[in-house]
């Protein structure tokens, strides 16, 4: 080959751009389109599905349930190890859906999308429990107020102070959360509470807190606070229904226990 020839093929080699412009984005998207779960994965979920869609949830035990939500936040990979460890790292499955994200994040496999999906299921809970009390007598919904406020508050890692706020016919205006502290404490202001029954046009009130340890016995503290609050409550014509303190898995009635 002459001289000359090897000097053009060179430059015409030399004139070829570096990088081939890209295809675009859609083309890229179907060419590679994302993996599929593998077909065991695909047919294990098929099969929880069916079991929960027939039987409901009592025919799942806990770990299962939990798989299930999962699935939706991490959807091509095996989150039965996942559902397990949470399991093991917070005791139950209210307290994993309770637990506050920072704790979360710092599980392995635990991103903002599994995050995200474990609080929405506690919202949607509360929700759904609040439902069944607001704008309904209290007395005869008694059984749905207590199990609306161990929904809420009975996996808390500190101590929260909510207030219900009733209307003359005893029904449910709203609940507000009014006091959150440490894990033996929480600051609470009688003349803030009463200040809001006040705004709210409330008649009546419930305090609820609960206790991290599970125990619901109160304190000396929690008595000397709920007559304080008692007393300025009378002032205004406001009624002290009761105050109820929430454990892991029982409640304790100022009321019943005659301390009110």
């Amino acid at each position: 080959m002459s001289r000359a020839k090897v000097q053009i093929d060179s430059m015409s080699e030399m004139s070829l751009p570096l990088f081939l412009p890209s295809a675009p984005a859609e083309t890229r998207a179907g060419a590679a389109s994302a993996p599929k779960a593998p077909s065991y994965l695909r047919d294990h979920r098929k099969r929880l599905r069916s079991r929960f869609l027939e039987g409901g949830a009592d025919a799942m035990p806990d770990y299962e349930l939990l798989e299930l939500l999962l699935m939706g936040a991490i959807p091509r990979r095996d989150v039965k190890p996942l559902a397990r460890a949470l399991l093991e790292e917070f005791n139950d499955l209210a307290s994993v859906i309770a637990a506050p994200a920072p704790k979360l994040a710092q599980q392995e496999g635990v991103g903002p999308s599994v995050i995200c999906a474990l609080h929405l299921a506690g919202a949607i809970a509360a929700r759904t429990a609040r439902s069944r009390v607001l704008n309904r007598r209290v007395i005869s919904s008694w059984d749905a107020l207590l199990e609306y406020c161990h929904t809420v508050m009975s996996h808390r890692d500190v101590e929260h102070v909510r207030v219900l706020f009733l209307d003359r016919k005893n029904c449910l205006l709203t609940d507000e959360e009014l006091g959150r502290g440490t894990v033996d404490h929480v600051p609470v202001y009688p003349r803030e509470i009463l200040r809001r029954a006040l705004e709210l046009g409330a008649s009546a009130l419930i305090l609820v807190h609960n206790h991290p340890s599970g125990d619901p016995t109160p304190s000396q503290a929690d008595i000397a606070m709920t007559e304080r609050i008692r007393q300025g409550a009378e002032a205004l014509s406001l009624v002290l229904h009761d105050h109820l303190i929430i454990g892991a898995s029982t409640e304790y009635s100022f009321r019943a226990n005659g301390l009110l």
